[in-house]
């Protein structure tokens, strides 16, 4: 797999806290990834790391397969919004991207224009920004991390506050723009419901720790309806399995199987297991949603 961005055990640590801590990141060209972590878990000292608005305590990043110094002649490349939106409230959106585009010696006429109509603004095309709602404001936010057409644009927490419409249309603009623009997104949230509708790749981070990188095929398959199985001997019970038809298995550990299908069936499933001498530890119906999933990897709700 080709990855646009790995970080290798990049750190930052602010006196004796290190609020990033040895974190790997591996983000395939063309993806969406879904960076998931509650408030203080790293997320956006992270991202700064990245973008080259903090320096690493220790560790380095790789970016389009360039690592250390060689990586300043890509950083162009690289679109951000972090935090909020740095924005000239008295301007109106289309003189804040003119200002931007100055900045990066971009003298099309065009671009604005084309800027303000991907992120779905036209319509305030003379409305000052100190009257644009909360969703707007993130919606330019976006617009000018999109300034120099960059590969990868990376986003920190660009759904939080708003309304469920805002969210919408901001969760439309960049799955219109990773599609139509094959733009390589980093997102941060802690609003992992909402990520899990656009992102193809996550990391877990918290406390300043990775806990777990995956692909959205694999976050969902732990979390979708499924028969947990527990014998005493697994080999035994896949066979068993496999005679009764049933093929959308996964054998978890040495002792545990999921089942993705027949799932009303477990009382069949266990008088099948035994009339083959295979014990039944345990069984039931499991339906984890994503929510439930990230709170039993950082320790429960205390932490969201």
């Amino acid at each position: 797999m080709e990855y646009l961005l790995t970080t290798n055990d990049i750190t930052k640590q602010y006196g004796k806290q290190k609020a990033v801590n040895a974190v790997s990141i591996h983000v395939p060209q063309g993806a969406v990834y879904g960076l998931i972590g509650r408030n203080g878990a790293g997320k956006t000292t992270l991202l700064k790391l990245i973008c080259g608005l903090a320096s690493p305590t220790d560790g380095d990043f790789s970016l389009f397969g360039k690592t250390g110094r060689e990586t300043s002649e890509y950083m162009s490349r690289i679109g951000s919004l972090i935090e909020t939106p740095g924005v000239y409230p008295n301007l109106t959106a289309a003189e804040n991207l003119k200002i931007k585009c100055l900045a990066m010696g971009i003298r099309q006429k065009t671009v604005v224009n084309e800027l303000i109509e991907i992120v779905g603004l036209s319509s305030a095309e003379k409305k000052k920004v100190r009257n644009f709602s909360l969703g707007m404001k993130q919606r330019l936010g976006i617009a000018l991390a999109l300034v120099g057409s960059p590969d990868l644009v990376i986003l920190d927490e660009p759904i939080n506050g708003l309304d469920p419409q805002g969210i919408a249309e901001i969760r439309e603009t960049i799955f219109r723009l990773n599609k139509e623009k094959n733009i390589t997104f980093i997102i941060s949230s802690h609003i992992l419901e909402e990520l899990s509708k656009i992102a193809t790749d996550y990391g877990i981070i918290h406390n300043g720790v990775l806990l777990q990188e995956l692909a959205r095929e694999e976050l969902l398959s732990k979390c979708c309806e499924r028969i947990e199985l527990k014998t005493d001997d697994t080999r035994k019970a896949c066979t068993v399995l496999e005679n009764m038809g049933i093929t959308k298995f996964k054998v978890v550990d040495t002792d545990t199987i999921h089942i993705f299908e027949r799932l009303s069936d477990s009382g069949e499933i266990t008088m099948e297991l035994a009339k083959n001498q295979v014990k039944t530890i345990y069984i039931a119906v499991k339906n984890e949603a994503l929510e439930d999933y990230y709170l039993s990897l950082t320790g429960g709700e205390e932490n969201v």
